[in-house]
């Protein structure tokens, strides 16, 4: 894996510098350790911008695949939500270089944030969103955040689900939670891609909190569906 000093020494550049070598870098680990199947990318010609991706969150390797699939041409132009916390740490913060991050502070209302995202989505520019707002420990998924609700009805985009396993083979978590010590390992990672579809506006008249919870539940078992059932976690059953 890139080493800490590395990857700060890497960070003294200017951020486009810094971005150009990185990518080079974690690239080559892909190339090297990664064998990348991918399901359902000719759809996604056929859906009109903008874009929310939803995915679920498996490994700090899951934003370098899914950068590699959907940005290999500007056809899509992803720009990842990312937490403020990965720039705390020098390897991710590389990471952030390399892929097109807008931040957000998870679990607070981060009015800034959110009018972030919101204002890339209206000028017509695709943005992907973990829901679940933290990586898998088990590998199984788990409840999603209300974040998405909100973003997708001020913004009125259309939502496009992935699944993704087999990453958290790729680089599995560290059980102390260093980061550091996360280590590419030699990893089939397979990645689903789903439907489009709109926020059900039945849900509209239903009080603020039942109606985040049923938008985001919905959109979470249509993550499921593209999933082996093991990992399906909480959202195994759809009881809708």
């Amino acid at each position: 894996m890139l080493s800490p000093k590395l990857a700060r020494i890497i960070e003294i550049f200017p951020a486009s510098f810094a971005g150009y070598i990185g990518k080079k870098i974690l690239n080559s680990y892909l190339n090297k350790y990664a064998n990348i199947s991918v399901q359902g990318i000719d759809e996604l010609k056929k859906v009109q911008k903008p874009i929310i991706f939803i995915c679920n969150h498996l490994s700090n390797s899951d934003g370098l695949v899914l950068n590699k699939i959907l940005n290999v041409s500007d056809d899509f132009d992803v720009t990842f939500v990312a937490g403020v916390k990965l720039k705390h740490d020098a390897i991710t913060q590389l990471g952030t270089y390399c892929v097109k991050t807008t931040p957000i502070k998870p679990n607070t209302a981060d009015k800034e944030g959110l009018s972030k995202i919101i204002k890339i989505l209206k000028s017509n520019h695709n943005i992907l969103i973990f829901p679940e707002g933290t990586r898998s420990r088990t590998g199984a998924m788990i409840e999603a955040t209300k974040g998405l609700a909100l973003i997708a009805k001020l913004s009125k985009a259309i939502i496009v689900p992935i699944g993704i396993h087999g990453s958290e083979k790729l680089l599995p978590i560290n059980k102390e939670g260093n980061m550091y010590k996360e280590d590419f390992q030699h990893a089939d990672v397979e990645v689903k891609i789903g439907k489009a579809f709109y926020l059900d506006k039945k849900y509209q008249d239903e009080n603020r909190k039942d109606y985040e919870k049923r938008v985001v539940d919905e959109a979470m078992y249509r993550i499921a569906e593209l999933l082996p059932e093991k990992y399906r976690g909480v959202y195994s059953k759809k009881g809708m």
